[in-house]
């Protein structure tokens, strides 16, 4: 549990918030450490990810603490302020969120909500003076995406995506072979992230649902593209993409799986597929004079992968929830030390234009569709 931290002006906070968003922020001397408390997060939605995983998070990490909550269910409210000792001050509804602009306590707010809620609550985060984190998928698609981008640099706050495996170590280590290049040119992608899920699933559920972003690939799907894009250190142009349904009295009007190709500038594919009806879990990349992987490459834990020339991907960080700790950790200092997060907005932007091509050749029955910049 982080200790109490003296309070802090909100006004300083934001002329330091503004003078980057102008790009004076190098100008300024860096902060001393001691000088710096940990930032205050509310989470916004409060189910099993913020539940199970990021409030505990929170107990781990050195530069961010959970501060407050929101939420539209009273109970939940009553047990998390017992548990995490929330003052009232600092618990909203959903309804009274935007007073959580006159509420010093509070930095960051982090969006856990179903999908079609993520830009809604990022543009009055970002109107309410608070950076913004928000979980993948960022938005339902690339429109949406780029106003949350202009709502937070309007109102000179940080926009970061939820993608944990970004700050994973032995993930890390993959994305710079995109660079490096030690095994030749690349030349095939497999990503496969999925799980078998859902029997006898709530009606209710909000994964099942179209309206609120339901369905494999806005769900798993997001972490093979994503995984597709930074193994090979470019932006797909084309793709292909085919849904599947199999338990059709489940999945209605959303799909239960997805396979896609995407096709990148130098002549290399991706061959990715995504699931909420078969467990899939790969990473694997082919190149010219070798090969590399990462299975498990999304788990919350114990992601490992090995090379053609015997190296290892074996980092260890710690048991769940460290990374999302890890990530929290530091999104938070790129706030603190005004630097630009690992994970901005504009990379779930580009994940997004993905998406809406992905999704428009799979309603055209597999054609190819052009990806157009971000």
């Amino acid at each position: 549990m982080n200790p109490a931290h003296p309070p802090h002006d909100p006004s300083r906070r934001r002329v330091l918030g503004g003078l980057g968003a102008a790009g004076l922020v190098g100008m300024l001397p860096a902060a001393r450490a001691k000088d710096r408390r940990p930032l205050g997060v509310a989470l916004v939605g409060l189910g099993y990810y913020s539940r199970d995983l990021l409030a505990p998070a929170l107990q781990m990490t050195k530069h961010c603490r959970l501060a407050g909550i929101v939420t539209g269910t009273p109970a939940k409210a009553e047990e998390w302020q017992r548990r995490h000792r929330i003052p009232d001050r600092n618990v909203y509804d959903y309804a009274g969120f935007d007073r959580i602009a006159d509420n010093p306590d509070i930095d960051v707010v982090y969006i856990v909500l179903p999908n079609h809620l993520h830009k809604p609550f990022t543009l009055r985060a970002a109107a309410a003076g608070k950076h913004v984190w928000c979980e993948k998928p960022m938005a339902m698609d690339a429109a949406e995406a780029r106003a949350m981008i202009e709502a937070c640099r309007q109102h000179r706050v940080q926009l970061t995506i939820g993608y944990r495996m970004q700050h994973e170590p032995n993930t890390q280590a993959v994305m710079a072979l995109a660079r490096s290049h030690p095994f030749g040119r690349l030349q095939r992608i497999r990503a496969e992230a999925g799980f078998r899920g859902f029997d006898g699933a709530s009606g209710d559920n909000w994964r099942l649902d179209p309206v609120r972003g339901g369905g494999a690939m806005y769900d798993m799907g997001v972490y093979a593209l994503n995984a597709a894009r930074y193994t090979a250190g470019a932006e797909p142009i084309a793709v292909t993409a085919t849904p599947h349904v199999e338990r059709a009295d489940i999945f209605r009007g959303v799909d239960e799986s997805m396979r896609f190709r995407l096709e990148f500038p130098d002549g290399a594919v991706a061959d990715c597929a995504t699931s909420f009806g078969r467990n899939m879990n790969l990473l694997h990349a082919d190149c010219a004079d070798g090969w590399y992987e990462l299975s498990p490459f999304q788990a919350y834990e114990g992601v490992r992968g090995e090379a053609s020339d015997g190296r290892r991907f074996d980092a260890v960080i710690g048991a769940t929830p460290a990374q999302q700790a890890r990530q929290m950790d530091a999104d938070a200092l790129a706030i603190l030390q005004r630097t630009p997060p690992r994970v901005p907005g504009e990379e779930g932007l580009r994940d997004m234009v993905a998406l809406d091509a992905i999704f428009a050749s799979a309603r055209a029955g597999g054609t190819r569709v052009a990806i157009a910049a971000a």
